[in-house]
């Protein structure tokens, strides 16, 4: 029972880490819209995890979580300042973006909330939580 468990905890990290890889590109590449530093540094961390959680899913490494957990905490951390920054909790003066898109621009807004940082929020903090489970099962495997 506990591999079927982690086999669907990894399956369920890398859906999430393929389907926020092709969200970014499908706001970039088919909608048009630019991103900003903060964007970029959070795909920098998100891409990767595509093909590091497949990697682990392939060779059944019960240790993936070693690689993932620090590329989602660094992308959660992201996501989190570049929220407060969307909301105002953070003065629009500690943003990096000083050139290009900022920071703050809103492209999308469903439901009053979800917004393309709450997205990416949304996607680490679900990678995070998985990976954590997942470590918790096999962390003295």
């Amino acid at each position: 029972m506990k591999d079927s468990s982690g086999e669907m905890i990894l399956y369920g990290a890398w859906a999430v880490a393929f389907a926020a890889t092709l969200g970014s590109l499908y706001f970039s590449e088919i909608r048009g819209f630019a991103p900003c530093i903060l964007c970029w540094y959070q795909r920098i961390a998100i891409y990767p995890l595509v093909f590091i959680i497949g990697a682990g899913i392939l060779k059944g490494d019960k240790k993936v979580y070693h690689y993932v957990l620090p590329l989602s905490v660094i992308g959660l951390g992201i996501s989190v300042f570049h929220n407060l920054l969307y909301w105002r909790i953070i003065p629009e003066a500690l943003a990096p973006c000083v050139a290009g898109v900022s920071c703050t621009t809103r492209f999308i807004q469903y439901f009053g909330f979800v917004t393309i940082p709450f997205l990416s929020f949304s996607a680490f903090a679900l990678i995070t939580i998985l990976m954590i489970i997942y470590r918790k099962m096999y962390a003295n495997q």
